[in-house]
């Protein structure tokens, strides 16, 4: 059975901070440790967009509208991916998702529920 359960959103300030996870199991994720695994997130009325991804080695690379914000990483051992995400402004407010890295959102065949990120004051 897939099952990718995102868990930490929340609703926050600006300029506050978030810790997002994300468990993923299933035939697609095994072994966990040979996929490249990303973020991905979706504002309403916006299509999805990829937000980070980090490597089977362990090296990262981010989307320019988080760089130096947010910080992806992972856990091999318990099937997970992070993303750190401080500075937080309101256009970061959407639903975010992970899944192994894909070159477009559109190529996934499935989805978790995602975790809600709302940047308020």
């Amino acid at each position: 059975q897939v099952q990718l359960v995102e868990s930490g959103g929340g609703l926050v300030q600006p300029g506050g901070s978030l810790r997002l996870s994300c468990v993923a199991s299933g035939e697609p994720f095994s072994p966990f440790s040979r996929y490249a695994m990303a973020w991905y997130r979706q504002a309403p009325g916006k299509q999805r967009e990829k937000v980070a991804q980090v490597y089977i080695s362990g090296g990262t690379a981010y989307a320019d509208f988080v760089k130096g914000r947010f910080t992806i990483s992972r856990d091999n051992a318990k099937n997970a991916v992070y993303l750190q995400m401080n500075s937080l402004n309101l256009d970061d407010t959407a639903v975010y998702y992970c899944n192994r890295d894909f070159a477009s959102p559109v190529m996934a065949d499935y989805w978790g529920q995602g975790t809600q990120v709302t940047v308020s004051s």
